[in-house]
């Protein structure tokens, strides 16, 4: 049965959160949608999951938050990269693009 997407999320979510905030500061929900439409509805990010991950790149240092109000005029707590978060984008990006190209190799042999 083959997996879905999402379970293959959770080990990504962090450099996905990372990344989306190279574009500038975002809200919990701007980064999800975001991330959502980058990966054309194949990534769905679970609510709780995202403030997870959020919460634990903050305590890292890789973002920090601020609050200010959304494009609705509601309070929202904006999150964006610290120099160490864009090292690590760096670094994670790397890992991520040769693990993938691993995968891919083993999934085409014959």
């Amino acid at each position: 049965m083959p997996r879905d997407a999402s379970d293959l999320l959770h080990g990504t979510l962090d450099v996905l959160v990372l990344k989306t905030l190279s574009w500038g500061a975002m809200h919990g929900y701007a980064i999800a949608e975001w991330i959502e439409r980058r990966g054309e509805g194949e990534l769905v990010i679970v609510d709780a999951a995202l403030y997870k991950a959020l919460h634990r790149l903050e305590e890292s240092g890789a973002i920090i938050s601020q609050w200010g109000l959304s494009d609705n005029n509601r309070r929202a707590k904006y999150y964006s990269l610290t120099t160490r978060g864009r090292a690590r984008l760096r670094s994670e990006s790397e890992t991520w693009k040769r693990y993938a190209l691993a995968v891919g190799r083993i999934i085409e042999s014959t």
